[in-house]
C-alpha cells in the first residue's frame, strides 16, 4: 500500500529529513576542504571527530601493511644509481661476506638432521700428552659438528663463536673461527698472557637457521615496519612507511633525501597532503614469518647460543716465552703479536693490539681534563647514545641541557661551561626503530657531517649498524658510502678532526630477536663496516671483539664494565699517551 496511508504532515517531514541529511553531508565535505577555518570551531566538537578518527586509524594501520613480493630482492631500484666503481666495490663486499649454506634438497632437513651443540665436540690440538703452550704462540682448537642423532655433519655454514678467557686473571680474547665446509671448524687464539686459560666454543645458529635468516634478509625486509603521523589542525592520519613500498596499493609520499638520494616513502594520507608529516616512529614487527618446522631451528637453550662441550680438557696453562722469561704483568707486548684479534682483556682492562697506548680514566677529573675545550658529536643508534649517557652520569660537571627531547630519542646536549666541553648526541636518519621522532629531527649522518666546521678540537663518534639488520646488505653499503664520503670531505677541509667509529656488538638472542637482530646479521654488517673504512684516517672501537672477549653476558647495550673500557679507548684516542704531559 506504500505511502497512501501516510498523512501529508509525515510526507512533508520525510522531505525535510532528506534535506537535512544532504545539508549535513555537504557541511562535512566543506569542513574537510576548509580545514584551516576549522581551528576556530568549537574544540569539543572537533575533538570528538578526532578521537573517533584515531580509533579507526589504530585498527586500520596494522591491516594495511604492505605485502612485499617474496620472490624478488628488496626494491633494487631505490636510491641513486651507483657508479661503475661503486658497483665493483659492492660486488667485492658482498662476495667477501658470502656464507656457505646447507646443500640444496627437495625439502629442508628436519630438526634431527641439523647441528646439535650437545652432540658436537671440540678438541685442543695437538692431543699428545705433555704438550706445552708458551706466550706468543697460537692455540688451535678443532670443532666437529654432529646432528641431533649424533651423526657427523658433512657440510659447513654453522655460526660459531670462540673465546679464550681466564676469570682469575680478568683476561679474555676472541678466537678466529675457520669453516672447513665439511663439518669441521678450527678456532685459533693468540696466547697473550701467562697463566690459566679456558676455551669456550658456542653455537649461535646451525647452518640451516642461517639459511632462514638469509632468506628473511633478502625477501622480507618489511618485517619491521614504520609509520608517520600527518596532521593539519585537528585532523590527523597515520600511514605506513619504509625504504620501499609497493606503489600499486595507494599513492606514495616521497621523502627521499635530496642530498644523498637515500630513499624513504610513506603511503599518502587520504585527506592530507604529504607536507603535513610531523613525526616518524617504529610501527612494529611482522609475525608468522617462518614455518613451524623452521621455528624448531630457533630454540633457546637448544640451538641458539649454546656452548659446545670439549672432548677432554678445555683448559691450558700458558708458560712464559721460551728463553725470554716471563714478561712484566704476565702478558705479551703488542709489537710482538701478529693476530686477527684487535685486542684482549687483562686485569679486566682492554689492551688494543694495534700499537695504540690504552690509558685508564678512572677519575671523573681525568675525563674532564681530557675533554676540556672539546666539542664531541655523537651520531647513530642507541649503542652510541649509551656512551653519551655514561659520560653525563660519570662526570658531574657535565650538565645535560633540557631540549625537551623524547626520552631515549634525542637530540641530547650536555655542557660543562667551566671547562668548555660540549657533548652532542643525535640519532641517524631512517630506518630508525625509535619511538616517536619529530620529522624535522630526522637527519642523515652524512648531511650532519657536511655541516660541521671540524678542527683539532672537534671529535666525531659514529655508530650505525643495529637498525639495518633487517635490510639487504647493499642498503647498508649505500648508507656507509655516503657517510664515508662525508668523512673524507670533513677531513679535507679540517684535517685535525678526530673521527672514531664504534662497531657492532653481540647481544642476547631468543627466537624473536634472532629473526630481526641476530648476531649473524650484525657480524656481516660489522665486516662491511670495517672494510669500507679501512685505510682512512679514522679510529675504530672494536665493540664486536670487546663484547665477545668479555665474560659478561651479551647484551645489545653492553654492561658498564665493557662500556667503561670503550670510553677509555675513546678518551685514549682523544688524549693519547704522548700528549699526556701537554694536558
Amino acid at each position: 500500500m506504500g505511502d497512501r496511508g501516510a498523512s501529508p504532515l509525515c510526507r512533508s517531514l520525510s522531505k525535510y529529513v532528506l534535506v537535512f541529511l544532504f545539508l549535513a553531508l555537504s557541511g562535512f565535505i566543506f569542513l574537510l576542504r576548509n580545514i584551516h577555518t576549522v581551528e576556530t570551531w568549537n574544540c569539543q566538537t572537533i575533538s570528538a571527530i578526532y578521537q573517533l578518527q584515531s580509533r579507526i586509524q589504530s585498527s586500520v594501520v596494522q591491516e594495511n601493511l604492505p605485502a612485499f613480493r617474496r620472490n624478488s630482492t628488496f626494491c633494487p631500484h631505490v636510491g641513486q644509481k651507483p657508479s661503475p666503481e661503486d658497483e665493483l666495490e659492492e660486488r667485492y663486499l658482498l662476495d667477501s661476506i658470502t656464507w656457505p649454506g646447507p646443500p640444496a634438497g627437495p625439502a629442508p632437513p628436519g630438526l634431527r638432521q641439523t647441528s646439535d651443540p650437545v652432540h658436537s665436540l671440540f678438541t685442543i690440538l695437538p692431543t699428545k700428552a705433555g704438550r706445552e703452550w708458551h706466550l706468543g704462540e697460537q692455540l688451535e682448537v678443532l670443532v666437529q659438528m654432529h646432528d641431533f642423532q649424533g651423526r657427523p655433519k658433512h657440510y659447513g655454514g654453522d655460526f660459531l663463536l670462540a673465546r679464550l678467557h681466564s676469570p682469575e686473571l680478568g683476561a679474555g680474547v676472541a678466537g678466529l673461527v675457520e669453516d672447513h665446509r665439511n663439518g669441521f671448524y678450527s678456532a685459533l687464539f693468540p696466547l697473550l698472557w701467562v697463566g690459566s686459560a679456558r676455551v669456550e666454543v658456542t653455537l649461535v645458529h646451525p647452518s640451516e637457521a642461517v639459511a632462514v635468516l638469509r632468506r628473511l634478509r633478502e625477501k622480507r625486509a618489511d618485517r619491521v615496519f614504520f609509520k608517520s603521523l600527518f596532521r593539519l589542525g585537528f585532523l590527523s592520519e597515520t600511514t605506513v612507511c619504509n625504504m620501499c613500498l609497493p606503489s600499486h596499493r595507494q599513492p606514495l609520499c616521497n621523502f627521499t633525501d635530496l642530498s644523498t638520494g637515500e630513499p624513504w616513502y610513506c603511503y599518502k594520507p587520504k585527506m592530507l597532503s604529504c607536507d603535513t608529516r610531523i613525526s616518524h616512529a617504529k610501527g612494529g614487527y611482522l609475525k608468522h614469518l617462518i614455518t613451524n618446522t623452521e621455528a624448531l631451528l630457533f630454540q633457546s637453550d637448544v640451538n641458539i647460543k649454546v656452548q659446545i662441550h670439549p672432548s677432554g680438557s678445555d683448559r691450558i696453562f700458558v708458560l712464559p716465552q721460551k728463553d725470554k722469561g716471563e714478561e712484566e704483568g704476565g702478558s705479551l707486548k703488542p709489537e710482538d703479536i701478529q693476530s686477527a684479534a684487535s685486542g684482549y682483556y687483562y686485569n679486566s682492562s682492554w689492551r688494543p693490539l694495534d700499537g695504540a697506548a690504552m690509558r685508564q680514566f678512572r677519575e671523573p677529573s681525568a675525563i674532564t681534563q681530557c675533554l676540556s675545550n672539546k666539542v664531541i658529536y655523537m651520531y647513530g643508534d642507541s649503542t652510541v647514545r649509551q656512551w653519551f649517557e655514561y659520560l653525563v652520569t660519570i662526570v658531574p660537571e657535565l650538565k645535560e641541557f633540557n631540549l625537551y627531547s623524547p626520552k631515549n630519542v634525542g637530540p641530547f646536549l650536555a655542557v660543562d661551561s667551566k671547562h668548555n666541553i660540549l657533548l652532542n648526541y643525535r640519532c641517524h636518519g631512517p630506518p630508525i626503530r625509535f619511538s616517536t621522532v619529530v620529522s624535522s629531527e630526522l637527519r642523515y649522518v652524512s648531511n650532519e657531517l657536511d655541516g660541521l666546521a671540524g678542527g683539532p678540537n672537534t671529535v666525531v663518534v659514529l655508530s650505525i649498524w643495529a637498525h639495518f639488520s633487517t635490510f639487504p646488505v647493499d642498503v647498508y653499503i649505500r648508507r656507509l658510502r655516503h657517510i664515508r664520503r662525508a668523512v673524507v670531505r670533513l677531513m679535507d677541509r679540517a684535517p685535525g678532526t678526530l673521527v672514531v667509529i664504534r662497531s657492532a656488538n653481540l647481544q642476547a638472542l631468543d627466537q624473536e630477536a634472532s629473526l630481526y637482530n641476530s648476531d649473524w646479521y650484525s657480524l656481516q654488517l660489522d665486516a662491511v663496516l670495517k672494510t669500507m673504512f679501512k685505510g682512512l684516517n679514522v679510529l675504530m672501537v672494536d665493540a664486536w671483539q670487546m663484547s665477545l672477549a668479555h665474560h659478561l653476558p651479551h647484551a645489545l647495550h653492553p654492561p658498564p664494565p665493557i662500556i667503561r673500557n670503550m670510553i677509555d679507548m675513546l678518551l685514549s684516542f682523544i688524549c693519547p699517551e704522548n700528549k699526556k704531559s701537554q694536558e
